[in-house]
């Protein structure tokens, strides 16, 4: 049996393991990135049903047959300003 010098088998991984290295460093960018992109598409989704739950409030409070408060009438105010804006 013929034994290896010192150092033989670190020499072999670390060979291997700056190959692995730039593979992890690539696959982590392509996730980092897929993850940007699935947090945007979620941020654009938010924001639309936001915006969705604001004009159905506004729907309601146009809608209503009796008078409104004074709290309603400032919120369908500030709805129909931020509809304006946007």
């Amino acid at each position: 049996d013929e034994a290896r010098p010192v150092g033989v088998k670190a020499s072999k991984a670390k060979g291997k393991s700056s190959v692995s290295k730039q593979a992890s460093l690539e696959e982590k960018e392509k996730e980092r990135k897929e993850f940007q992109n699935v947090w945007e598409l979620r941020e654009k989704d938010f924001a639309l049903k936001d915006k969705l739950n604001k004009q159905k409030l506004l729907d309601k409070l146009m809608g209503k047959t009796e008078p409104l408060s004074e709290l309603e009438l400032a919120l369908k105010e500030q709805l129909i300003r931020d509809m304006l804006c946007i």
